[in-house]
């Protein structure tokens, strides 16, 4: 009698080792020489990959910059379900201002948002489709998406980039009201 195993399969396998090991390189080197030093070569040296596996998969560092700093604010996680949408707003902002005080997220927002360019970043896309699931929720609002991204995403992001110190405990609510003026 012979017997057949199926191999069993790998979870992520080496491609998955190297997406882990440059983001984990890209962090790094952003957080101790700022987004703008950093290089490919630095980042595939860290990581130990070859430089024509990150061009390969990210094609130039912009592109890579800008993956790694929406890596972390997953669009699919859960959102909050507070029962009003100014509770799910509030929660949703305060969200983003706590992951943007982390000085190396902070970081790689200013890397990524230089990175697009002309285009819709993948950050901004990314929070104007949660913005559009939370008003969803609630269709007795009146608030559309664009004054959910200038009133409250708009204001979190401009601190986070010109004027970081100036993000607190009492930045979320405090955007957030202005909707509700």
């Amino acid at each position: 009698m012979t017997s057949t195993t199926t191999p069993s399969k790998r979870t992520g396998g080496r491609s998955a080792a190297v997406i882990h090991s440059v983001r984990r390189a890209v962090e790094e080197l952003v957080k101790e020489k700022g987004s703008e030093r950093v290089t490919v070569p630095m980042i595939a040296e860290r990581a130990g990959v070859n430089p024509t596996s990150i061009y390969r998969r990210w094609g130039d560092l912009p592109t890579l910059i800008n993956d790694i700093a929406t890596y972390h604010l997953d669009p699919d996680r859960p959102l909050a379900d507070h029962g009003s949408v100014r509770d799910d707003l509030t929660d949703w902002a305060q969200g983003l201002v706590t992951h943007f005080r982390k000085p190396v997220n902070a970081a790689l927002l200013r890397g990524g948002a230089g990175a697009a360019g002309e285009r819709q970043s993948d950050c901004l896309r990314n929070r104007r489709t949660e913005a559009g699931l939370l008003l969803a929720r609630h269709p007795e609002s009146t608030l559309t998406e664009d004054e959910v991204m200038d009133v409250v995403v708009a204001p979190i992001i401009y601190r986070v980039i010109f004027q970081p110190w100036t993000l607190d405990d009492t930045t979320a609510e405090t955007v957030v009201a202005r909707l509700f003026r």
